[in-house]
């Protein structure tokens, strides 16, 4: 089941949202819980019945795993030993489902042997639940975690908002809310909030995403078996631009306004990447659960800033090769990684450097020259992101090399089969664009501008909504 679907919307979630605040009403806040986790399990399910024993062992065999890690002083092997042997399994079990293919078609071209491929199906959201446990056991080591229910443990992993699609969730911010009484008692004003939420997130995907999913389909088929010009090129990466932002972000806003229903606050994955004057900037900004997850987990791992300058460079390119990688078993997207680790470490050098000479610069003190430096940097950052987004959504770097050329070289004549570009699709590409650039986010909307009018309202003698305190109890 697809969020936008009408069987998602019209069926399952009324049914799952009705079910989850009768059984708390009337049986309990575990049977609640417990009704959550396997109406998760079914969203799942629907998907592929047949990936639903490896989700449910995935969660037994780490649950088990991190309560032996926490009972070190107990358990007969070390807590260090259990930790790495867990994370081994994921990892196993995550390159066998999806890189196991891209790995042997690799060793193929680089040994020109051939070698059989496997006859695996990736798992839906396995590199989800897989990152979400493998943080879990880390902070099970450190002694970070605290509420070790095993019910909420499988509801944390398996929570369906989250779980096709992100967030990538941190059980320190999400298992505690399963276990507190008033997430069970529903509350007007955050059903409002989440279906506020909802409806943009909606909004995002059907309107503008799947909108502009055409006029990006037709540039990169028509790559692999034409040539293209530079009209063609900009018009189909521009519309990608648009399409994943707008698709990504809407799945996160959706995601969190339907954890919202049920009295639960996820993360926020987005906050206007395309407004951002830099590569760090952009990555503090999108997909921000993956980027603090690949930061705690991956980059402080391997070192982080702790081992000199070069060091540190070397562990941003890693981090961001795998991060690539993690995004799907292809060329292409470690090829997306490299640039961007690349780009961070240029934005880093660089900013190094322009502190040194900062003072010497007319324009970094200049008020009148700073809108023009801030446009200049905003314009030089989204067109790195949308140079990378060609590798991200290519079907192989020889095409993705296709496109660029197109992009940057000399205009041809138009193509057969590539989507037309005519004034109205630039202009409606450029208002999508523009809006992501300029427009307030909908955190901005909704967090900032609709729940205090909420609680205002709340607060009035004659209000139904409920109450300021049980809104920021969320």
């Amino acid at each position: 089941m697809l969020f936008p679907s009408g069987e998602f919307l019209f069926v399952y979630l009324p049914i799952v949202l009705a079910g989850f605040f009768l059984f708390a009403r009337f049986a309990g806040v575990q049977v609640a819980a417990a009704w959550l986790a396997l109406s998760s399990f079914f969203f799942y399910g629907f998907w592929r019945i047949e990936d639903l024993p490896l989700l449910a062992g995935s969660i037994a065999f780490n649950y088990f795993a991190g309560s032996l890690i926490q009972r070190a002083p107990e358990a007969p092997v070390s807590s260090r030993s259990v930790l790495i042997l867990a994370i081994s399994v994921n990892l196993l079990l995550l390159a066998y489902f999806k890189y196991s293919n891209f790995l042997l078609e690799s060793a193929t071209a680089l040994l020109g042997v051939g070698v059989k491929s496997v006859d695996v199906t990736l798992p839906i959201g396995i590199s989800f639940f897989t990152f979400t446990q493998i943080a879990y056991l880390v902070d099970s080591y450190a002694g970070k975690v605290r509420e070790r229910n095993p019910l909420h443990y499988a509801l944390f992993v398996t929570y369906f908002p989250h779980l096709i699609a992100g967030p990538v969730l941190h059980h320190a911010e999400m298992m505690p809310q399963f276990a507190r009484s008033e997430t069970y008692r529903p509350r007007v004003m955050l059903m409002v909030l989440g279906l506020a939420f909802l409806a943009v997130g909606l909004a995002k995907k059907v309107l503008v995403a799947d909108s502009a999913a055409p006029f990006a389909n037709a540039l990169f088929d028509a790559a692999g078996n034409q040539s293209v010009n530079t009209a063609e090129a900009w018009h189909g990466v521009l519309a990608y631009t648009i399409q994943i932002y707008y698709d990504f972000s809407g799945y996160s806003d959706m995601a969190v306004g339907l954890s919202l229903l049920f009295g639960v606050r996820l993360p926020y994955n987005f906050d206007s990447p395309y407004k951002a004057r830099s590569i760090v900037d952009f990555w503090r900004r999108w997909h921000m659960t993956l980027s603090r997850f690949l930061r705690d987990y991956l980059y402080v791992a391997l070192g982080g800033n702790r081992r000199g300058v070069a060091r540190r460079y070397l562990n941003l390119g890693i981090t961001m090769l795998l991060g690539g990688l993690w995004h799907g078993a292809s060329w292409t997207f470690v090829v997306w990684g490299g640039l961007h680790g690349a780009f961070l470490v240029i934005n880093h050098g660089w900013r190094h450097l322009r502190h040194r000479i900062a003072n010497r610069l007319l324009w970094s003190e200049s008020p009148t020259l700073r809108p023009v430096g801030d446009a200049l940097a905003l314009a030089l950052t989204l067109t790195c992101v949308m140079v990378a987004w060609v590798f991200f959504r290519a079907a192989s770097v020889e095409d993705a090399a296709k496109i660029l050329l197109a992009m940057f070289g000399s205009i041809g004549g138009a193509s057969p089969g590539v989507a037309e570009t005519g004034p109205n699709n630039w202009v409606w590409l450029a208002i999508s664009l523009a809006f992501a650039i300029i427009a307030p986010n909908s955190q901005q909307m909704i967090d900032g501008r609709l729940r205090p009018r909420l609680e205002r309202l709340a607060a009035s003698p004659a209000s139904d909504l409920g109450t300021g305190a049980a809104m920021g109890a969320t």
